[in-house]
Order: structure tokens, then C-alpha cells, then sequence
């Protein structure tokens, strides 16, 4: 099944059937697409979004940056609430958001690389640069 991981619809029909799934994505609210798969996301080394802070941070950067990623928790939490209720019940057993995105195949994520500031990537991690270029005139 590739799916957008986003309402989670997709993982959850998925998992029902007992299918493979592939993510297509740009980013994952939380950093989640790098949680699931349990990739290194070390917080003084990478700055959080919307946090506006370089991969050279100073101290207090970088404790805002952990702070930042304390917020995701609770703003996560909320933000998928129904979706986990709804897959538990579908389901029929308790889920949480990750049990049902760490068991992806493939992560297909449409971001290039060359933007995005050095981290480590699992092996079922796949870049997909360029989808939304245009040639221009």
C-alpha cells in the first residue's frame, strides 16, 4: 500500500490486511519519520522545525531546541488522539502512533537531500529529490 502517513488511514487499512505499506512524504509532524525507524536524531546536533536555529547552534540554542522537541510531544499527543482510537478500534487491540508507522517497508521521503542538514538515514530510507520541479522557460 503506498499511503501519506499524515492521517494514517493508509497504515491503518494496511495493517488490517496484513499488507506491506511505503510512505510517500515530505516530513512528519514530531519527527516522527525518523523516530519510527529508529534513526539517530541526536537534538544538538539537528535543529527541530520552525525552531529557525543552523546546525551550528550555541548552547542556549540548543536547549531551546530540546525544548522544542518536548512541545512536539505534547502538541503530537493531541494531534493523534482520534486517529489512535479509531485505528485501536479498527484494529481491535490498543496502537499507538508508532506501532503503526515503525513497521513501514519503505519510506519513501520527497525531500532532497542536499537541503536538509546531515543526519543519519536507515537503509528502508529512500530520497526522492525533484518531484515538484518544474522546467522553467
Amino acid at each position: 500500500v503506498l499511503t501519506d502517513p499524515i492521517l494514517m488511514c493508509g497504515a491503518t487499512v494496511a495493517k488490517y490486511l496484513s499488507l506491506p505499506y511505503v510512505f510517500f512524504m515530505r516530513g512528519f509532524p514530531c519527527s516522527l519519520h525518523y523516530e519510527a525507524p529508529q534513526c539517530p536524531n541526536p537534538l544538538s546536533y539537528i535543529p527541530r522545525l520552525f525552531s529557525f536555529n543552523s546546525d551550528h547552534m550555541t548552547f542556549l540554542q540548543r536547549v531551546e531546541n530540546a525544548l522544542i522537541a518536548l512541545m512536539e510531544l505534547v502538541y503530537c499527543n493531541g494531534l493523534y488522539n482520534d486517529i489512535v482510537q479509531l485505528s485501536s478500534e479498527v484494529l481491535q487491540r490498543d496502537v499507538s502512533v508508532l506501532d503503526l508507522i515503525n513497521s513501514a517497508s519503505i519510506w519513501l521521503l520527497r525531500f532532497d537531500f542536499v537541503f536538509e542538514y546531515v543526519r543519519p538515514v536507515m537503509p528502508n530510507m529512500v530520497f526522492v529529490g525533484g518531484t515538484n520541479c518544474v522546467q522553467q522557460k
